[in-house]
């Protein structure tokens, strides 16, 4: 008799797990159906424009990285006198 209890009481839980995933906000990808999805944040105007300044920064501060180990390599390799 417990497990007709608990069986039953775990296809409850199952589908209501799958009712809430069907409904639930979709972060930050795809587009939920209809009724209840929204736009996804990354695919705002203004969120790609902050990835591509971030983006961008990112590789200024790699460029620059680089370039300081260059400057460090070249003067061990050939010091200015």
């Amino acid at each position: 008799m417990f497990d007709r209890f608990y069986l039953g009481l775990l296809v409850v839980g199952a589908i209501a797990a799958v009712a809430l995933a069907l409904v639930w906000p979709q972060g930050l990808g795809d587009r939920s159906p209809a009724p209840f999805g929204h736009e996804p944040v990354l695919r705002s105007a203004e969120m790609q424009a902050k990835m591509r300044a971030e983006t961008e920064a990112a590789q200024k501060r790699v460029d620059q990285a680089r370039q300081a180990v260059r400057t460090i390599q070249n003067q061990a390799i050939a010091p200015s006198q």
